[in-house]
């Protein structure tokens, strides 16, 4: 049995913007929080409190990043393992074993389990996406006033109706992954 257990889990997978970014997270099983889940099944709001709650409360918790060259140079799953491994990384306190949200983990100095829907399934996992979701979000509305007209703030970088006709009509910015095809079929036209 493991007495520090990190829960890992990344979001921005799928944009076509942006870095995509990790959390690890160790919760301090005698400070509980309440309402963790999948960061995608909580509203804005919600998610907000949340994060402000698990930073608080956690034993330890930590970001990790790949950024657009990583992601264009490794391709986004290679990416997101490193982002992962970064978090961990960071982590104040080194976990006995990580349970990584999805169906592989990346290379660590501890044991690791991967868990299909873990952030629906295990609290620290949740917890870690959300602080991930809420830490990337963030990052996306600042990008949004570097780069206006583009809609991030909104789309948060994902490849929606908006997203692609201003990559039509403002072309590629610094911050587009040039490997996702519709960025790449975009440079090649």
């Amino acid at each position: 049995m493991y007495d520090l257990i990190a829960g890992v889990d990344e979001v921005g997978r799928g944009p076509l913007a942006g870095a995509v970014i990790a959390a690890a997270v160790i919760l301090d099983p005698d400070n509980p929080i309440q309402g963790l889940t999948d960061s995608k099944k909580l509203t804005e709001k919600k998610r907000e409190f949340l994060s402000e709650e698990i930073k608080q409360k956690a034993l330890s918790w930590a970001f990790g990043r790949a950024e657009i060259a990583e992601i264009d140079e490794l391709n986004i799953l290679h990416a997101s393992m490193l982002a992962m491994k970064r978090a961990v990384e960071s982590l104040s306190i080194k976990p006995q074993h990580c349970l990584i949200d999805g169906n592989r983990c990346p290379e660590l100095d501890c044991t690791s389990e991967a868990i299909i829907k873990g952030d629906l399934k295990v609290q620290s996992i949740g917890a870690a996406s959300i602080i991930a979701k809420v830490a990337r979000d963030h990052e996306m509305v600042e990008l949004d006033k570097t780069y206006p007209g583009y809609g991030l703030a909104q789309h948060k970088g994902y490849p929606t109706k908006l997203h692609m006709q201003a990559l039509q009509e403002l072309g590629v910015t610094p911050i587009h992954r040039r490997s996702f095809a519709p960025v790449k079929k975009l440079l090649e036209s």
